[in-house]
């Protein structure tokens, strides 16, 4: 299903549940990640991740009977959407992540589907930014807050730049969102390739060229175990599952996903790790409720009525 470029689109159900699983693997993201910079470098990371991962779509690609042969055009924009979804976001979250914590950077994060807003109403066609969409967007960056709590934010007067570094981020998927309109017409499975692998060839000469592999050092059980979930879950998985999203619902809409990251977290701890929830979690969850509320905007349209 991929809507008229000339109006607005929204998400079903299958669109939100699909929205959610991508926040649990995108979750474990920053949670891999912090463990990753521990002992290698982030450009290091960043290789593994899209390295790995673009083996993985590619193998996929090739079992499931589809093709990468898609054109000289299409690759340069593989390239360009590789370098503002991938290389820089996650060079600049993972070489934020080695100063100020986790749950810091997820909150900066969030700021993505502002800045994907303010980009798509610049920049783009049938995006256009509204009240309710502008004011959904600030209730689920506070949602966040009171969701992280004190602790998370607590870093927030220090550390200037890394937190610039994931603000930066934040900017880059904001454009990334806007710009990969334009693979639609594509499987999300050759996109997703495509992308990892073009972002593949563009980052092996930085690391040569500043983190020589053969200088790295052997990573520990931990730190290879989270590369591992880098790059098939949060990566090769994730990315299939964004590039659905984005074809049926658009930029603007699967940028969502950030508000729910910090959700799906705290759900997962609790679940599987006997965090207990407190009154902030229900308050944060409540709000970043009726933000997704207030941008998917149908619930606060006026009923049509039929003329007589």
């Amino acid at each position: 299903m991929s809507a008229s470029p000339d109006r607005p689109q929204t998400m079903d159900l299958s669109d939100w549940l699909l929205l959610l699983l991508l926040s649990v693997l995108w979750g474990a993201s920053f949670f891999f990640g912090k463990i990753a910079v521990s002992e290698w470098p982030p450009l290091a990371v960043v290789l593994a991740r899209v390295g790995m991962a673009a083996a993985t779509l590619l193998l996929v690609v090739r079992l499931s009977g589809l093709s990468m042969r898609v054109g000289g055009r299409m690759w340069l924009s593989f390239f360009g959407m590789g370098l503002l979804n991938n290389l820089i976001p996650f060079g600049l979250i993972f070489w934020g992540q080695t100063q100020i914590a986790s749950g810091l950077a997820s909150i900066l994060n969030a700021t993505t589907p502002l800045f994907g807003v303010i980009v798509a109403h610049l920049f783009g066609q049938n995006e256009k930014a509204t009240g309710l969409k502008l004011a959904g967007v600030g209730a689920g960056i506070l949602g966040v807050a009171i969701l992280m709590g004190p602790d998370a934010i607590g870093g927030v007067s220090g550390a200037l730049l890394p937190q610039l570094a994931c603000l930066a981020a934040a900017l880059s998927y904001g454009f990334a969102g806007l710009y990969g309109r334009r693979f639609r017409e594509l499987p999300p499975l050759v996109t997703a390739a495509g992308q990892v692998s073009a972002t593949t060839m563009m980052t092996i000469p930085l690391v040569i060229a500043f983190n020589p592999p053969w200088l790295l050092p052997v990573p520990s059980i931990e730190v290879a175990s989270s590369l591992v979930g880098l790059a098939i879950l949060s990566t090769a998985m994730a990315y299939v599952i964004f590039f659905r999203i984005m074809r049926r619902a658009g930029g603007t809409n699967v940028m969502l996903v950030t508000f729910l990251v910090p959700v799906s977290a705290i759900l997962l701890g609790s679940a599987f790790l006997g965090e207990a929830l407190q009154p902030r979690h229900f308050l944060g969850m409540t709000a970043i409720a009726a933000g997704l509320a207030l941008i998917d905007g149908r619930l606060f349209k006026a009923p049509r009525t039929k003329p007589a």
